[in-house]
């Protein structure tokens, strides 16, 4: 059975570590524990990214997390205009290569339209083990 969890964070710089936290969290207790360096940077990347460029002050980001098998989707939808593209490449240039840094770390990539805003989102194969204590938990916090 497919497993979903999601959360909001606000429009602040401690939000981009509680997503790491959150999403890290949530990958163990499901038992996916390959790849987690890989989620953790792309989770920093595009929670930055939402904070810098898609979050209007007041509002708030959505992670989800989606676990069917051996592929993790991870999505970070905002409530901002703009569409994300990746930089292009540039040795002179300080910022501008998360999105380039996800698309090379993870399966799969892209950005969906989800009114008012966008979700940006990627995919990852992982291999699954049983957690802990049992059976991965179901739902959503």
């Amino acid at each position: 059975m497919p497993l979903s969890r999601q959360r909001r964070f606000p429009r602040a710089r401690s939000s981009v570590g509680a997503a790491r936290t959150f999403a890290l969290e949530t990958l163990t207790e499901w038992g996916y524990c390959d790849r987690q360096d890989d989620v953790r940077l792309c989770v920093s990347e595009l929670a930055t990214n939402a904070l810098l460029h898609g979050v209007p002050p007041g509002r708030e980001f959505c992670l989800v997390l989606d676990a069917d098998g051996p592929l993790i989707r991870v999505a970070v939808r905002d409530s901002g205009g703009g569409w994300p593209e990746a930089a292009r490449e540039s040795t002179e240039e300080c910022g501008g290569r998360g999105l380039r840094l996800v698309a090379a770390l993870a399966d799969d990539f892209g950005v969906t339209a989800d009114p008012p805003g966008k979700t940006v989102w990627t995919v990852f194969k992982i291999g699954h083990s049983e957690p802990e204590g049992g059976r991965p938990s179901h739902g959503s916090i």
